[in-house]
């Protein structure tokens, strides 16, 4: 039975210092750092490593940012001998690097092309005229249903469909804050606007998506090496073809991670590693089962990490 699943972060996760510590004592995670500033013109590794937090925080350079350490921390593992996983799966940008880790997406077709897609995805909107609020402690029908009635001929949806807990719902601003009274009324335990640039992953992300469909249309999309669980659909893939419909489609769509963290499990997996900056994704998993294990890989301190995934403990 399958058992090991390596999940990947978008974005949110990013941190001033990510990768420095990766890059400093495996000559692999360096050189997928320097790969990234040559492909794009631009110290992204000094971005990562000092900052500052204010242009981390730029969607066109988190994007990136978060992809190439993600990808760091994915050859580190490997020179430290960690297993192929039985399965990978990323959120939202972090499905580009899980298919770079599949053997789909070559990493500087990945990292370029990822940095256009915050790009789209920033002029998308105009600033001000979209939002995104995390909800907590409600039911997925109640917020499909409350979202609906905000509404009022704009958009409002579920965007983010992260654990039983949490839904990020994003759409107009004016929307998401009738969104935000009407939830508020009926009882939810918290809902909290975010600070983000743009309402990623609803109707209003169509000019970004159709952009990104011209860009990945003249890349190359090997079948995977390692089955990859889609965000659109929450489910399983293999094939070069859907992985890239697969990228198109969940510019727009909802990221549907309980169903998809739901379906691994069911699959038999019982571990899941967190490959790359932070520890949202790990935080989200515990939310959806107290029966399996999470673990992150974002430094260098990988021998118990790898007994553990080998042995499932450590001595």
């Amino acid at each position: 039975m399958p058992n090991l699943a390596y999940i990947f972060p978008g974005q949110g996760s990013q941190y001033a210092g990510m990768g420095k510590d990766l890059a400093e004592n495996f000559p692999a995670a360096r050189q997928v750092f320097e790969e990234a500033d040559e492909v794009l013109g631009t110290p992204l590794s000094r971005l990562c490593f000092e900052g500052p937090a204010e242009q981390l925080q730029l969607t066109e350079s988190t994007q990136p940012a978060i992809l190439t350490t993600s990808i760091a921390a994915l050859r580190a593992m490997e020179a430290a001998g960690f297993p192929i996983p039985d399965f990978v799966a990323g959120h939202s940008l972090g499905e580009y690097s899980a298919l770079v880790a599949a053997g789909s997406l070559s990493f500087a077709d990945a990292v370029g092309v990822v940095r256009a897609r915050g790009r789209y995805m920033q002029e998308a909107v105009p600033v001000g005229v979209g939002a995104m609020a995390a909800v907590m402690g409600a039911t997925l029908a109640d917020i499909e249903r409350i979202c609906a009635a905000a509404s009022e001929g704009e958009i409002c949806a579920p965007a983010n469909i992260n654990s039983p807990n949490q839904v990020v719902i994003a759409g107009n601003a004016a929307a998401i804050d009738r969104a935000i009274e009407l939830l508020k009324a009926a009882g939810a335990k918290r809902v909290i606007k975010l600070n983000v640039s743009a309402p990623f992953h609803c109707a209003l992300m169509m000019p970004a998506q159709e952009r990104l469909a011209i860009d990945l249309a003249e890349l190359e999309f090997r079948d995977l090496r390692v089955p990859l669980l889609t965000n659109a659909d929450a489910r399983i893939i293999e094939s070069g073809t859907d992985a890239r419909a697969a990228l198109i489609k969940q510019v727009s769509a909802p990221v549907r991670w309980l169903e998809s963290i739901e379906l691994l499990i069911g699959k038999g997996v019982n571990t899941f590693v967190e490959v790359g900056p932070g520890k949202v994704l790990s935080g989200l998993v515990r939310q959806i089962s107290r029966e399996v294990q999470c673990l992150n890989i974002d430094d260098s301190t990988l021998s118990d990490k790898l007994q553990f995934v080998v042995t499932g403990r450590v001595e």
